[in-house]
């Protein structure tokens, strides 16, 4: 039996903490592990891809040389995903677009993408996990239930640690708000400050708590429990909004609001914006693409020089291209219906290391190591931190990186 230390990349808060046993190739205990993260080690073992091209069985290199005439024949590629796999193959990924005149998107361009490139470009103040530990006496949940979405979110960092100097953790010294729908998971551990939105009402209430943080009569919602907010927000010490998908669909075009409350805040006390982005590396990707390009997605280089446009999204590109390479996704199941099946409809190339709907409707499938327990790398945390991994077991099939530099050799 063999004691490991690893990472877990089921989510975007990289947990480096992990205690696994590994005995005869499985995993026989695993100590710090939510269920989230065991139920992603477990998937190890389970519906793992073939290499397949129209669903028969071939050798891994017939597979990668299918993909490779697909793309080499395309005239408008698609290259979407990249929110599960390292920064490495984020990386090699890049290249290829180049080489191909492809575009290249990720999810986070009908997820939080407006979000994320507002903190990234420093107009929306943020800080570390760590800090939020150490430091935040509030953390507010908009629109995300980390109970369910980021099970140790608030064990590590926002509720119940105890940090450098919050030392009296929930019992005395951290509040919880939770703005949501519904009363989630989060929201039932923090019953005192929830307060439940009617959908698309995210607006409405940011003009209500900034209006009670001025002394004024809230319009929208309870106005006694609306100026018990922001008294609560005002004798913040250090707080941290956490917005979730919830929020950004709601906002859409308005994220300005966010951005007049926490400038608002700020002139109170200390307040910083962490976004509750989903998926382990989507991070990473959109900062590597900014260095690069100076845009965080929906980039195309069909002219050589890459071009941001509503336009190269996912959205718009499932229907405008001739071929698709989807990789650290499953689009098929996450895109809207008229978007998912425009997109099947295409040659699809899934490099996978398991079955999904993507790889059931592909026609090339690659499988791949699972980044972060069968292959090592790099990521970026939700708060933009960099996390280093090691594989926690040997594989015999290639990393995203390897299968995309062998596709682009091949070309």
């Amino acid at each position: 039996m063999i004691m490991t230390v690893c990472t877990c990349t089921g989510c975007s808060l990289l947990c480096e903490d992990i205690e696994v046993d590994i005995e005869k190739g499985t995993i026989s205990h695993a100590k710090n592990l939510c269920r989230k993260g065991w139920a992603h080690f477990q998937a190890l073992f389970k519906e793992r891809t073939k290499p397949t091209i129209d669903g028969e069985a071939v050798t891994l290199e017939a597979a990668i040389n299918k993909a490779a005439e697909i793309l080499a024949n395309s005239k408008k590629s698609l290259l979407y995903g990249w929110s599960s796999t390292s920064i490495e193959a984020q990386a090699a990924g890049i290249d290829l677009g180049k080489k191909l005149g492809a575009t290249l998107d990720d999810t986070s361009s009908f997820c939080e993408g407006t979000l994320i490139e507002l903190v990234m470009a420093g107009k929306i103040p943020t800080c570390t996990l760590d800090d939020v530990r150490n430091y935040a006496d509030t953390s507010v949940f908009w629109g995300a239930d980390p109970s369910n979405s980021h099970p140790r979110h608030l064990s590590r960092f926002s509720y119940y640690p105890r940090g450098e100097k919050r030392q009296k953790s929930y019992e005395e010294e951290r509040s919880c708000v939770v703005v949501d729908v519904r009363k989630s998971a989060t929201a039932t551990l923090c019953p005192n400050y929830y307060y439940r939105l009617p959908p698309g009402a995210d607006g409405q209430f940011i003009e209500s708590i900034m209006a009670a943080l001025d002394g004024k009569i809230p319009k929208f919602g309870d106005k006694k429990r609306m100026i018990e907010l922001g008294t609560l927000l005002r004798k913040t010490e250090y707080g941290v909004i956490f917005p979730g998908l919830g929020m950004v669909l709601s906002l859409q075009e308005k994220m300005d609001l966010l951005q007049k409350l926490v400038a608002r805040l700020n002139e109170i006390t200390a307040f910083k914006v962490v976004p509750m982005v989903e998926h382990f590396n989507t991070r990473g990707f959109n900062q590597l693409l900014l260095d690069q390009t100076g845009f965080i997605n929906s980039v195309s280089f069909q002219d050589g020089a890459p071009v941001h446009d509503p336009e190269q999204s996912v959205i718009a590109a499932a229907r405008s291209c001739d071929a698709a390479l989807v990789i650290g996704s499953d689009p098929l199941s996450a895109l809207p219906f008229g978007t998912a099946r425009a997109l099947a409809q295409k040659p699809l190339i899934a490099i996978d290391p398991h079955r999904s709907l993507t790889t059931d409707a592909a026609k090339v499938v690659i499988p791949s190591a699972m980044c972060g327990l069968e292959a090592g790398g790099t990521a970026i945390r939700m708060d933009g931190v960099k996390i280093t991994f090691d594989p926690v077991m040997k594989s015999d099939l290639p990393s995203d990186e390897q299968i995309l530099v062998m596709i682009k050799e091949a070309i």
